[in-house]
């Protein structure tokens, strides 16, 4: 009986041992399938801004990832966190989505990779989280990341980086400032 306890407690860990997807990962409905279309591109940027460059920044902590920047719409969406969330439309004028481009090409975000922490025995609570999709010459580029494990790595804290630059950009817009603000806090 011990010997069979044992062999299926080897198993187990096998088993989620070889998990490609993290739970979270699974529940916000990622698929393989985007994550290998996305690891295949490996071009360069182009050097000027394609017409059809867009992305679209949601964060927040863990599953509340209720902030958005979404430049497909133009629009931000503010967490308000006890009384829900508001929206406002926003768009970035030529410059300054000028600017957030060549920062992507300097980082040369579209061949991102390395965005799992390295130490998988933290965990903390509450821990940021954000999810990115880009769009670059018809080509899209989906990732995201946590510090639910207490790091992250030098990748998601580039993206972690330009986040907060664009986030910034995003709370210096007037219609930004008449959102309502946000009460309560996250534990």
């Amino acid at each position: 009986m011990k010997r069979f306890a044992l062999l299926m407690l080897g198993l187990m860990i096998l088993i989620t041992g070889c998990r490609s997807q993290t739970p979270a990962e699974e529940s916000r409905g990622n698929t393989i399938e985007s994550k290998e279309i996305a690891q295949q591109f490996t071009l360069p940027m182009p050097e000027s801004m394609p017409g059809d460059f867009d992305f679209k920044v949601s964060f927040g902590y863990g599953e509340t990832q209720k902030n958005e920047i979404n430049t497909y719409e133009g629009t931000v969406t503010k967490d308000l966190i006890a009384k829900g969330t508001a929206a406002a439309n926003i768009t970035f004028d030529e410059q300054e989505k000028r600017q957030i481009y060549d920062k992507m090409k300097e980082m040369d975000i579209m061949n991102i990779q390395d965005l799992v922490p390295s130490n998988p025995n933290c965990s903390k609570v509450p821990y940021n989280e954000d999810e990115w999709r880009i769009t670059v010459n018809g080509n899209i580029k989906m990732m995201s990341w946590s510090d639910k494990n207490c790091e992250i790595s030098n990748d998601a804290n580039q993206l972690l980086e330009l986040r907060n630059e664009i986030f910034e950009m995003v709370q210096g817009k007037e219609a930004y400032q008449t959102l309502p603000a946000a009460e309560g806090g996250y534990d």
